[in-house]
């Protein structure tokens, strides 16, 4: 396995380069495997400002600690960097985010130094295509502290299936708390420049219009985040686990709906047609 080590996070904006041009030139990676690599960042000292812009946006609490949604995004300037510094076999702007998990096994306080690492899981098949996952991982002093897989699938044609009477995917009655929000044209731009994901499916309707898409699309990891800090307060030690379904056309209204037992069960719905963007869980450790 190859191991990078870094000193600071790589900066995003230096991979959306070599993103856009993987539009024009094709990988020339014949194989379709995942690189063998892990990319390290030795010591990670978190930016107090950046970190309450992120919290701001998602209506984390400012409280000195550190969300481990946030974690996750600071790990996706990791991802980009593997794609287009590795030999990656797909272009970059035809995959599809389908799920992300995040685990913190404790509080992780804003002035802690943190190792931060990412690498690559397996090649797995899909009914649309392949899938694989980003493993992270955060370590305080050799403790492990966070965790998380992001997983994406790339569209490929396959052998069609026999068709089911799966019944039309609508969120579940039976959550006993709503919230109704209304999302912002510009929340893409706002949480782009916060994120450094300024994937152009999320900057303005005209860009997503050039990857078919009718609007622009709110970020996953956005609705995900402002979801897990819309629940209230979180366990010291939690896992959040969710799978996205349908894209958040933006502007729109969407409504949260929640319901507690020893586990909390959530769904991000479209508050007119009731579809969900979302489904999650977040269990206590």
């Amino acid at each position: 396995m190859s191991i990078r080590h870094f000193d600071a996070l790589p900066k995003p904006y230096k991979a959306y380069g070599k993103v856009i041009l993987s539009l024009i030139k094709k990988p020339k990676v014949k194989t379709k495997t995942l690189p063998q690599a892990e990319y390290i960042v030795d010591r990670l000292n978190i930016d107090e400002k950046h970190l309450k812009a992120y919290n701001d946006i998602c209506t984390f609490k400012n409280d000195g600690t550190v969300p481990a949604m946030y974690l996750a995004v600071l790990a996706q300037s990791l991802q980009m960097s593997m794609m287009t510094e590795e030999p990656f076999p797909f272009a970059l702007l035809g995959m599809v985010h389908i799920r992300n998990v995040v685990r913190q096994t404790r509080k992780i306080e804003a002035n802690e130094v943190l190792t931060l690492s990412c690498k690559f899981g397996e090649l797995r098949p899909h009914d649309k295509g392949q899938q694989f996952d980003f493993i992270t991982a955060a370590s305080v002093n050799g403790e492990q502290v966070y965790s998380g897989v992001t997983t994406y699938l790339v569209r490929q044609k396959v052998e069609a299936a026999a068709k089911s009477d799966k019944p039309k995917d609508n969120c579940k009655p039976g959550y006993n708390n709503t919230q109704d929000w209304s999302i912002p044209e510009n929340i893409g731009r706002r949480y782009a420049a916060i994120s450094g994901d300024v994937n152009l499916i999320h900057i303005h309707e005209y860009t997503a219009k050039a990857f078919g898409f009718k609007r622009a699309i709110a970020h996953g990891m956005w609705t995900k985040a402002r979801s897990l800090a819309a629940l209230g307060d979180l366990p010291d030690a939690y896992e959040a686990d969710v799978q996205f379904k349908l894209p958040v056309f933006i502007p729109t209204k969407v409504t949260l709906q929640s319901v507690k037992d020893s586990n909390i069960l959530f769904e991000l719905c479209d508050t007119k047609t009731g579809k969900p963007h979302l489904s999650g869980q977040v269990t206590s450790l």
